[in-house]
C-alpha cells in the first residue's frame, strides 16, 4: 500500500511538473527560447545577418551575468533567404519544433504576416520584426510589438518633405509588388492626395532578382517623375541610383523607407548613391560616433565579429535585443505571455544606439514614433529633420 501511495504521489508530482512545463512554451526553470525567422542569404541579408549577430552579443552578455531571473536566453535563428516556402518551413520549425517563447527580428512583411496567424494561436509574442509594415502593429494585438513608425508613415511624411525641399510636384514609385512594396506605394499615393500641389503620376513594379532598371527609369523620366518612393532590395536601390546617374537623370530624387536606410548604401564608392534620401524610424549610427554608448557598441561588435563596421542591421539587432531583455526583466520570474505583455507595456527609455525613444503602453505597441529624414552626403547618411508621427 505504501509503495502504491508513493507511486501515486510520484505520478501526481510528475503530472504537475509536466503541466507546469507545458504551461508556457519556450520557458523552463533554466532557459528562455527566443526564435528569429530571418534573411541571412537573400536580398535583405545586409539587415538579417548583422542583426542576428548583434542580438546574440547582447544575449551572450546577459547570460554571462546570470541571465534573466536565473534563466539563460537561447537564440535560435532560421534563414529563409527572403523566400516564402523557406519562411514557412522555418516558422514551423521554430514554433512547433523548437517551441520558442517569442519571435524576435523576423524579417520580411509577407513572412511576418503569414507567421502571425500561427504565432497568435500559440500565444507567441512577435517583437521588433525587421519589417515596418503597418500590419506589425495594426490592428492592435496584445502579442504584436513593432519597433518603429511604419513604412507607410515614413513615406507619407518623407515624400511631402522632399517635394517641398526640391520644389517638386510629380510623385512616382518603384516597388516590389509584395505586402512590403504596397505599403510604400500607398504612402506615396496618399501623400500626393493629401498635399496640395502634388500628383501621383506613375509607377514601376519589380521582381526581387531584377537587376536592369534602364527601361523603368526611362519610363519614369518620360512621365516627368520628380520624387520617386522606392521599395526595393538594398542592392537594387544602389543599382537604380547608379543607373540614373549614368543616364544623366539628375532631376529625379529617390527616397527610401527604413528598408533602404542602410549604412552600406552610403559606402558605395564613386558617389553612386550620393543624394539618395530615406525616411526611417532610427538615426544613422556612424553620424553619432561622438556618443559614448554608440562608441561602446561599435567597439564590441567589431571586436567580436571582425567586421569593419556594425552597419544598420547590427544597430537594429542590438536595439531589438535590448528591448527583449528589458521586457523579460520587467515580466518577472513568473514568465508567460501575460506577464511579458505587462513587461513590454512598461518600457519607456532612450535608446542611444538607435537614436530614438522606445515607449510602449497598454494602448500603443509601436516602440518608437519619430520619423527621421536623412540624405547621403559623401560616404555617410546626414540627418536632415525629424517628424513626429
Amino acid at each position: 500500500m505504501k509503495i502504491l501511495k508513493k507511486l501515486a504521489l510520484a505520478t501526481a508530482v510528475s503530472a504537475m511538473a509536466l503541466t507546469s512545463a507545458q504551461a508556457q512554451q519556450g520557458v523552463t526553470d533554466t532557459e528562455i527560447l527566443i526564435g528569429s525567422n530571418n534573411d541571412l542569404s537573400g536580398i535583405f541579408a545586409a539587415f538579417g545577418g548583422p542583426s542576428s549577430k548583434a542580438a546574440q552579443l547582447v544575449f551572450d552578455e546577459v547570460n554571462k551575468n546570470g541571465g534573466i531571473h536565473g534563466r539563460q536566453i537561447r537564440f535560435i535563428v532560421e534563414d529563409h533567404g527572403y523566400q516564402m516556402p523557406k519562411a514557412i518551413a522555418g516558422m514551423n520549425k521554430l514554433i512547433n519544433g523548437d517551441k520558442v517563447f517569442a519571435m524576435l527580428l523576423s524579417l520580411g512583411t509577407p513572412m511576418n504576416i503569414a507567421a502571425m496567424k500561427l504565432q497568435d494561436a500559440k500565444g507567441i509574442p512577435n517583437v521588433s520584426p525587421l519589417s515596418a509594415a503597418r500590419q506589425m502593429a495594426e490592428p492592435f494585438h496584445p502579442l504584436h510589438y513593432a519597433g518603429t513608425a511604419s513604412y507607410y508613415a515614413q513615406i507619407k511624411a518623407g515624400v511631402p518633405y522632399l517635394a517641398k525641399e526640391k520644389g517638386a510636384s510629380k510623385i512616382c514609385a518603384m516597388y516590389l509588388p509584395t505586402d512590403f512594396g504596397k505599403e510604400i506605394q500607398a504612402g506615396a499615393v496618399d501623400a500626393a492626395k493629401e498635399m496640395d500641389g502634388l500628383e501621383f503620376v506613375t509607377e514601376t513594379t519589380h521582381k526581387p532578382d531584377d537587376a536592369d532598371f534602364v527601361g523603368s527609369l526611362q519610363k519614369l523620366k518620360g512621365a516627368g517623375c520628380q520624387v520617386v518612393a522606392m521599395a526595393l532590395g538594398v542592392r537594387q536601390a544602389i543599382t537604380v541610383s547608379g543607373t540614373a546617374k549614368k543616364l544623366g537623370i539628375n532631376d529625379m530624387y529617390f527616397i527610401n523607407s527604413s528598408a533602404g536606410f542602410h549604412s552600406v548604401m552610403a559606402k558605395v564608392p564613386g558617389g553612386v548613391t550620393t543624394g539618395m534620401y530615406a525616411a526611417s524610424g532610427w538615426a544613422d549610427l556612424l553620424a553619432r560616433m561622438d556618443n559614448a554608448e554608440v562608441q561602446k557598441f561599435f567597439k564590441e561588435y567589431t571586436t567580436a565579429t571582425g567586421e569593419k563596421l556594425p552597419g544598420t542591421g547590427a544597430l537594429l539587432g542590438h536595439s531589438a535585443a535590448v528591448t527583449m531583455v528589458k521586457a523579460l526583466e520587467a515580466a518577472g520570474k513568473d514568465l508567460n505571455k501575460d506577464t511579458f505583455q505587462k513587461g513590454m507595456e512598461s518600457l519607456n527609455y532612450k535608446d542611444e544606439v538607435s537614436g530614438n525613444t522606445v515607449d510602449y503602453s497598454a494602448t500603443d505597441h509601436q516602440g518608437a514614433d519619430e520619423i527621421i529624414i536623412s540624405v547621403i552626403e559623401g560616404d555617410n547618411w546626414k540627418e536632415l529633420t525629424r517628424i513626429s508621427e
